[in-house]
Order: structure tokens, then C-alpha cells, then sequence
């Protein structure tokens, strides 16, 4: 067995390499890349899954006795912890570009990630739920913004053209790992308990960070910039780029505010309707798995015929395909707040009734989301890439913090919502809306370049 310091040698070797990127092949380390991903996904969604479930049937208190949340208090949560595993992407990529590199970041803060599915899956009370939250957040928000910009960093000029294909790979794989875990983890509690349904998410994430431990000689490593991130940062051109990007994501924070309750309110809604569909009962949480089935269908849809066909009859930029995002997914709360008057008035409709508000907002997921990652990287300077990609997590923080305080002033003090569900879901639309009114003259506005890695650049 290796002393510490050999393991230590070794890996300052393995992170340092660079290898080249002036080529114009797929890089060796993708598969590692997406395999990991698939995995990772696996364990964050299959957890994220079943928590508004967990808190409001299943919670313990200190003693081993029931203490479940109230719908508006577990609404609230669940968004605050959201809103945490968003916040902490900014520690995570600095600590990536100034100190450890890409590679050791997502290897060790992968460890934390272990650790706070391990406390989920052991302690079903407050305490438990709480340090695993904690754990998880700091693992899973640390490691994102890093194995974005890693998927980036593999490529050079000369392959750049397979970049789109890649990103829209990664968020295949991302929602591959969400579909078998959103249909599994809430089977897995229903019938077996919190210790299972957290437990092999937990798992997962210890396959995923073997996987990307087994790419570590493929991979592109780009070392650490230190103070170049903050040269960079305080540059002309740094700041510039910066403002620009930060200014799209105040919008699309208010895109995530509404996505997000997908996992929250949604399910919620759901398990007020009747959930006896296509010959099966279905459990409220796993009526989320429809949203990466359709991811599935429409990632390669929009790219390989949408984009192209609308290509050739007019412009149709990221800020465009975010900007159409954007009004989809007002759509979908305008129609999940029609759903909500049918509910008040005592009718119970079939949960099939939530589709085309699934469809209608994950369309709007591929507009935004996959477009705002490219987007993200190719604007950010080279010193700055996970930064960037941690500012863009931090609009979806900022989303979530904005519907967990929206839930905490409307708590009453049993802890139920003051706000009809109906007008909850009018209020986000409108929001929406309003959001993508003033977007508009904004992204005409907008000036940037493509920025992407050179060969043999340190």
C-alpha cells in the first residue's frame, strides 16, 4: 500500500497533465465525464425526489415518534435546501480555479456527498434530515460548476463543433439518472422506508465518483489559474463579461423559481388529483419522472431538427431560445392554476391532466437550461470558467430562495399556506411574465464572444 505522500505525488501528477485538446476528435474523457454524471444525477434527484414526500409523511421526531411537516412548511424547505446546493457552487469553483484544479475539487468534495446521504439514510428525525441536507448541499453544489466547465475544458478549437453535442449528451445522461431514480427512490419508500429510499442514492453516488476517478488519466486537466482568476476578475474584460452574464441570469433565476416547484407544489397538486393512470397507481412523487422522459425525447429533437429548421428561416440565438423558455413555462403555471380551480370546485381530475404542463415546461427547460450551460462556458474568460458556471447555479439558488421566503411569509401558524393554491400558481405565472417583458429589450442589448481553451495553454 501507497504512504499518503506517494498518493499525493501521484495525483499532483495525474492533475497537472495537460493533455492536448488540439484535435478534432471526441476527447477520451467524455465517457467518464457522462457516466459519472448519469450516476451523480442518479443519487441528487432520486434523494430531491422523495424529500417533500419524507418531510410530510414519514418525518420522526427526537424520540422515534411521527412528526411530520405541515404542505406549506415542507414547501418552504425543501426550496431553502435548493436554494443552499445552488449557493454553494460559488465555493466550489473557487476553490476549484485558485487552489486544487477541477479534478481533486469534484474528487473530494464527492466524499461530503457520500456522507450526507449516509446521514439521510440513518437518521429519520430533524437532526438527521438537516446534516444530511447540509452534507449534500455542499457536496453536490460544490462539484457542479466544476464538472461543467471540465466538460468544456476537453475541447479545442479544432473540435469545438462537437461542444453542443456533448452539453446536450451531459444533460441526456443527467436526465436519464433523474428518470430511473424519480420511478425507483418513492417505490423504494412507500414499501421499504427512508433508510432504502436515501440509502441507494447514496450508493449511486459512491459509483459515481469511482467512475470519474477511473477517467483521471483521460481527462484534460487545466491546473489551478490562483491569482489569475482574481487578475482576471478584476479586468476590463473580466468585469465586462461577468455583468454580462450576471444581467441574463437575474431573468432566468425567475425561470428556475417556477421550474423547481415542479418537485414541490406540483407533487403536491398531484396527490390531490387521481393518480390511477394508464392502468397503474402512481405515486405523487413519481409523476416526475415524466420530466426526463421528455427531456430524453426533445434534447435530440430540438437539436437535430428544431433549431436547424428554425435556423434557416431566422435567427435563432441562445438568447432567443431562453427568451422562448422563458414564456413556456408561464404556460405551464397558467395551466397547472386551471388545473387548481378544478380541484377547489370538488372535481378530481386524472393526474393525466398535468401533461401538457410537464410538456409546456420542460420544452422550456431545454430552451433555458441546456442553452444557458453552452452559453455560460463559451462566454466565460479562460481563467473564469467555474466561476461562470457557479454564477449561473446561483440563479437557481436565487430561485428558490425567492419561492422558499415567497412560502415562509405565507405560513400561518400551524404552519399551512395563508395563499389559495390557485392564486399561488397565478401569482408565479404573472411573475414569469413580467420576467420575460423586461428580458426582451435586455438580450437585444447583449454583446459577448465565444471563449474556449487553447492547446497547450496553461
Amino acid at each position: 500500500m501507497r504512504q499518503n505522500g506517494e498518493w499525493e505525488v501521484a495525483l499532483d501528477v495525474v492533475t497537472r497533465r495537460q493533455a492536448p485538446v488540439d484535435s478534432t476528435g471526441m476527447p477520451a474523457g467524455i465517457p467518464y465525464i457522462i457516466g459519472n454524471e448519469a450516476a451523480e444525477r442518479f443519487s441528487f434527484y432520486g434523494m430531491k425526489a422523495i424529500l417533500v414526500v419524507f418531510m410530510t409523511t414519514a418525518l420522526l421526531d427526537a424520540s422515534g415518534r411521527p412528526a411530520p411537516m405541515e404542505e406549506g412548511e415542507a414547501r418552504a424547505w425543501y426550496h431553502a435546501f435548493a436554494a443552499a446546493a445552488y449557493f454553494t457552487p460559488l465555493a466550489g469553483a473557487l476553490l476549484a480555479d485558485i487552489l486544487l484544479g477541477k479534478y481533486r475539487t469534484i474528487l473530494s468534495l464527492s466524499l461530503l456527498y457520500c456522507l450526507g446521504h449516509l446521514a439521510l439514510a440513518v437518521d429519520e428525525t430533524r437532526l438527521g434530515l438537516l446534516l444530511g441536507l447540509g452534507l449534500v448541499a455542499l457536496g453536490a453544489g460544490g462539484i457542479k460548476p466544476c464538472v461543467s466547465a471540465h466538460v468544456g475544458d476537453q475541447f479545442g478549437q479544432r473540435n469545438r463543433h462537437l461542444l453542443p453535442g456533448v452539453f446536450g449528451a451531459f444533460y441526456f445522461a443527467i436526465n436519464l439518472g433523474s428518470f430511473t431514480a424519480t420511478l425507483l427512490t418513492p417505490w423504494l419508500l412507500e414499501h421499504h422506508g427512508p433508510g432504502w429510499a436515501f440509502g441507494l442514492p447514496g450508493l449511486l453516488m459512491g459509483l459515481a465518483t469511482f467512475v470519474f476517478w477511473l477517467g483521471r488519466n483521460r481527462f484534460v486537466h487545466i491546473p489551478p489559474r490562483g491569482r489569475a482568476v482574481w487578475h482576471e476578475l478584476r479586468s476590463e474584460e473580466g468585469r465586462a463579461a461577468v455583468g454580462r452574464l450576471v444581467g441574463i441570469y437575474a431573468f432566468v433565476a425567475v425561470f428556475w423559481a417556477l421550474y423547481d416547484q415542479t418537485g414541490s407544489a406540483w407533487v403536491l397538486q398531484g396527490a390531490r388529483m387521481d393518480l390511477h393512470a394508464l392502468g397503474t397507481d402512481w405515486l405523487p412523487s413519481q409523476v416526475q419522472a415524466l420530466n426526463p422522459v421528455l427531456i430524453l425525447l426533445l434534447v435530440p429533437l430540438f437539436t437535430a431538427v428544431l433549431y436547424p429548421w428554425i435556423g434557416r428561416h431566422l435567427p435563432f440565438g441562445p438568447l432567443r431560445r431562453i427568451g422562448l423558455g422563458f414564456w413556456l413555462t408561464a404556460a405551464a403555471f397558467a395551466w397547472t392554476a386551471g388545473l387548481e380551480s378544478l380541484i377547489s370546485a370538488g372535481v378530481t381530475p386524472s393526474i393525466l391532466w398535468q401533461l401538457p404542463a410537464w410538456v409546456l415546461i420542460t420544452a422550456g427547460e431545454v430552451l433555458v437550461s441546456v442553452t444557458c450551460l453552452e452559453f455560460s462556458y463559451t462566454q466565460a474568460p479562460r481563467a473564469l470558467k467555474s466561476v461562470v458556471m457557479a454564477l449561473f447555479f446561483l440563479s437557481i439558488s436565487a430561485g428558490n430562495l425567492l419561492v422558499s421566503l415567497v412560502n415562509f411569509l405565507l405560513l400561518d401558524k400551524h404552519g399551512a399556506s395563508r395563499l389559495p393554491d390557485r392564486e399561488y400558481f397565478w401569482f408565479f405565472a404573472a411573475l414569469m411574465v413580467l420576467a420575460v417583458l423586461v428580458f426582451v429589450p435586455v438580450a437585444r442589448r447583449y454583446r459577448g464572444h465565444s471563449v474556449l481553451q487553447q492547446a497547450g495553454q496553461e
